[in-house]
């Protein structure tokens, strides 16, 4: 979870590239007997995206390692250790580069409601392989409930007849202005109602509360997680480890396939966001996540950086 307001860097050219160190470091109260570990560290290769090179340190070296894809496409890396360790470090390093998705001004996108009636099920004939792909985003997840209080405080930009993709800009932008980054209000567990009724949070809230509003809508939208580049305050220089993960929301437009909105500062993702992966929420995202049996108390300490490549 981020510990500062991302910040976009000024103007990023046509392509960028960049080198990300994301840290990790679990020190244990006592010794863990048994671990397994499940890393979402390793960016997805995309049309716009490619990963030139990535390496990931493991410490102590795992008795399983594991590389596979999720059931979203992503790449995961699988750990386990059967030897008894008070520490765990594990260090990711990824030169990549990142291309505009989109030219020029995108348009409103055809009426919101079609593309929700679109969607439903009928029963006579199969639907198209896209739809199928993108229907799984429109349900309730773990971390993301629905209900028409999400619905009502997405109204407003959902108004009859308007297009698809400015609705979503519209809602994207009034998230921004009517909620607070606090990094002190919430925690992963917190849920997303809560968010919307204390109108504070982090980047991973924000883009929860606004699939949340999506999805009450009947609309399928997805949870990004990745890397933004961010400038430091004026007269600061640029801190190793001072950055941090962010998360942002993709929704499907017809015409225009999936198109990543960023409600924590309030614009389409372009060559400064880099993609991890994606899912229906945090939870299938997380970049590291598993079991330990001992350990007792822990320390946890992440460092990211991310150095543009000249």
């Amino acid at each position: 979870m981020p510990l500062h307001d991302p910040v976009p860097a000024p103007e990023a050219p046509l392509a960028a590239a960049y080198r990300i160190t994301h840290a990790t470091e679990y020190r244990y109260g006592a010794p863990v007997a048994l671990s397994q570990q499940l890393l979402h560290l390793t960016p997805r290769p995309l049309p716009w995206q490619t990963v030139r090179e990535h390496r990931l340190e493991v410490e102590p070296l795992p008795s399983l390692r594991l590389e596979r894809w999720d059931a979203f496409g992503n790449p995961v890396t699988q750990l386990a250790f059967d030897g008894p360790h008070d520490s765990l470090t594990v260090r990711a390093e990824t030169e990549i580069e990142v291309l505009p998705r989109f030219a020029g001004e995108l348009p409103p996108g055809q009426p919101w409601e079609g593309w929700r009636q679109a969607l439903v099920y009928r029963g006579a004939l199969p639907p198209p392989a896209e739809l199928l792909e993108a229907v799984q985003f429109a349900f309730p997840s773990p971390f993301v409930s629905l209900g028409p209080a999400f619905a009502a405080y997405a109204a407003p930009s959902f108004t009859p007849g308007r297009g698809l993709l400015a609705a979503a800009r519209d809602l994207m932008g009034r998230i921004h202005a009517e909620f607070e980054f606090d990094p002190q209000a919430t925690s992963v567990a917190t849920p997303v109602a809560e968010v919307l009724a204390r109108k504070r949070g982090v980047c991973q809230d924000f883009a929860h509360l606004m699939l949340a509003c999506l999805r009450s809508l009947g609309l399928p939208a997805r949870y990004v997680s990745g890397y933004l580049l961010t400038e430091p305050p004026p007269g600061s220089p640029r801190l190793i480890g001072a950055d941090a993960s962010h998360a942002w929301v993709s929704l499907f437009c017809p015409g225009l396939g999936w198109v990543d909105l960023d409600p924590t500062n309030d614009l389409i993702p372009d060559s400064r966001h880099i993609t991890l992966a994606w899912g229906r929420d945090f939870g299938d995202v997380s970049p590291m996540r598993g079991v330990i049996l001992g350990g007792g108390a822990h320390e946890l300490e992440v460092a990211v950086t991310v150095l543009p490549l000249v």
